[in-house]
């Protein structure tokens, strides 16, 4: 038979009183009804669930393990009511987020970390691409939430949040005779063999480095590409090359590299990182990473 939760709650409470009267108080009905209830579902379930007295009711064994099921039951009906709930309004649940390659290594840690401490009951699911992949995947609801670089060639479909602008470094081998400087000038540069990323992989950064070492009057020699920033680091950390990384980067530790910040002003050294999501309203989960993201701003 089938078990309304009505009819769970009356024989926990029963069970739990042990007489007629009193459990008919607590469940806010009369006595004859509520006896009534638990003869329909004794024969329902074809057992004898209790020992009736004059004065009180005995639990048989069979009464005593539906007690126990019945509050297990109970509970679970109101923990799933209860996460229902708070999905509705962004504290639990999945939620899928897009983001780029430098992003992983500072700001993407210290955001999980937010959400952890502030919205425990959300798992985000992470996928690393490109900028434009990214959209494209917000766009057609593969991603909640993502987290690119700007500007972005069709923003059509989408809402842009502004996260935050950090500038190019010079990430330089350790051993580079202006690794030890406090800031470099990108001129500076100009004899020193580059490494570069793919246009087609990271077409954002690769036109960001062209057009800022056009400003300073050279066109970088590449010695190679990557189609990722680690591969970047690699060229550099061999000692081959110098190449110019977000500053996101300057937490990496991998051996034989020194990041130098870059003296110029040129705006071509400067990148803003943007969250996007789909134009419609943002769901609860999204908004409340959103306001982490807008206090996090505050905050700096």
């Amino acid at each position: 038979m089938d078990f309304t939760q009505r009819m769970l709650e009356q024989f926990v409470v029963l069970a739990e009183e042990k007489h007629f009267g009193r459990a008919a108080r607590r469940l806010s009905m009369s006595q004859p009804p509520l006896s009534q209830a638990i003869q329909r579902l004794e024969r329902g379930l074809g057992v004898a669930l209790l020992e009736r007295g004059t004065r009180s009711v005995r639990l048989t064994p069979a009464g005593v393990a539906f007690a126990r099921d019945a509050e297990q039951l109970l509970d679970l009906h109101a923990a799933a009511a209860e996460r229902a709930r708070r999905t509705a309004a962004g504290l639990a649940g999945d939620l899928r987020v897009g983001f780029i390659n430098s992003l992983g290594y500072e700001y993407l840690p210290s955001l999980l970390r937010r959400i952890a401490e502030d919205i425990p009951g959300l798992r985000a699911h992470l996928r690393q691409q490109s900028s434009a992949v990214l959209a494209g995947q917000v766009r057609g609801r593969a991603l909640d939430l993502a987290f690119v670089r700007a500007p972005l060639e069709n923003t059509d479909g989408l809402r842009v949040h502004h996260v935050l602008t950090e500038r190019l470094m010079a990430a330089l081998p350790r051993e580079h005779p202006l690794a030890e400087r406090a800031t470099v000038a990108l001129g500076e540069l100009a004899e020193h063999p580059f490494a570069g990323v793919s246009p087609g992989a990271l077409p954002g950064l690769a036109e960001q480095v062209r057009l800022a070492c056009d400003e300073a009057g050279f066109v970088p020699r590449f010695h190679g590409c990557s189609d990722d920033l680690l591969g970047l680091l690699s060229y550099v950390a061999s000692g081959v090359c110098v190449c110019l990384v977000p500053a996101q980067l300057r937490r990496h530790t991998m051996p034989g590299i020194r990041f130098v910040p870059l003296g110029d002003r040129s705006r071509y050294l400067e990148t803003t990182i943007v969250a996007i999501h789909r134009a419609e309203e943002a769901d609860a989960a999204v908004r409340g990473v959103l306001e982490l993201v807008t206090r996090r701003q505050a905050a700096e």
